[in-house]
């Protein structure tokens, strides 16, 4: 299978590398093109220098920067508009999800309640959804 311009560009942020590793393991294997980020300024960085992900994962509690801020501040910018923007996160409380539905986020996966190959399942639902 020849890489070619229907390949999907996925930037995950996750402060943990072990889950970053495994998604993104996950996703690569799947043909993803997937690009990480420990920080959300690493995320930042890499999106203002012109990576453009068809969908952005990031997790919600981070140190100095929280998913929240994060989005906001991409959105800004006018950096994710064309996205699909998933929380994966660990947080699964309503009041959590609440916090971030005015945003215009995506979808809200949490990291305990599914395997990896849910999470693909999950987000390629949402992207394709999205997409309609």
């Amino acid at each position: 299978m020849e890489e070619d311009s229907n390949t999907k560009k996925m930037m995950i942020v996750d402060d943990d590398s072990f889950l970053l590793d495994m998604y993104s393991t996950k996703f690569k294997a799947s043909g993803y093109e997937v690009i990480t980020a420990l920080t959300p300024d690493i995320c930042i960085e890499k999106i203002e220098n012109g990576f453009n992900p068809d969908i952005l994962i990031f997790d919600l509690i981070m140190p100095k920067m929280n998913g929240v801020e994060l989005f906001k501040f991409l959105k800004e910018k006018n950096l994710v508009n064309s996205s699909v923007n998933v929380v994966l996160t660990n947080q699964g409380k309503a009041t959590d999800y609440d916090k971030v539905k005015d945003l215009g986020i995506d979808g809200y996966i949490v990291k305990a309640l599914h395997t990896p190959s849910e999470v693909l399942q999950k987000i390629e639902e949402i992207y394709n959804k999205k997409q309609q």
